[in-house]
């Protein structure tokens, strides 16, 4: 069995499609976009630790934000310019998985808001 067909068989549909294709989630489907919890946000493709939920915060938009990811290195920033518009999308660096985009109208210190689509992670408690 090769790589793509077991992680098509691994992950939901549309995990799948957001990860490998570059699409894009319907807002307010994520169940981990009311998620309160303490804990880690991890790549649903290959588990890098990619979000603290300390740094998670309601944006309005739909999706789950946070103002950066738990390590800069385990994120890459590509330029965007489909669909007519600049912006810059986040990928997992571990396993090149798509997870969203990023803007500059957070409310941290680096003014960034991590706009990440919920299929794209699991959440681990902090108890875990």
């Amino acid at each position: 069995m090769n790589d793509e067909k077991k992680l098509r068989d691994r992950l939901s549909s549309e995990a799948y499609d957001v990860t490998q294709n570059a699409s894009t989630e319907r807002p307010f489907t994520s169940a981990l976009l009311e998620n309160k919890e303490a804990g880690m946000y991890t790549c649903v493709v290959c588990d890098a630790e990619l979000f603290s939920s300390d740094t998670k915060f309601e944006s309005g938009t739909g999706w789950p934000s946070f103002t950066e990811p738990a390590d800069r290195q385990g994120v890459e920033l590509r330029s965007d310019n489909k669909l007519g518009m600049r912006r810059v999308e986040v990928t997992c660096k571990s396993c090149d998985a798509h997870l969203g985009h990023v803007f500059t109208d957070g409310p941290g210190e680096g003014g960034e808001r991590y706009c990440i689509n919920g299929c794209a992670l699991e959440f681990r408690g902090g108890n875990e």
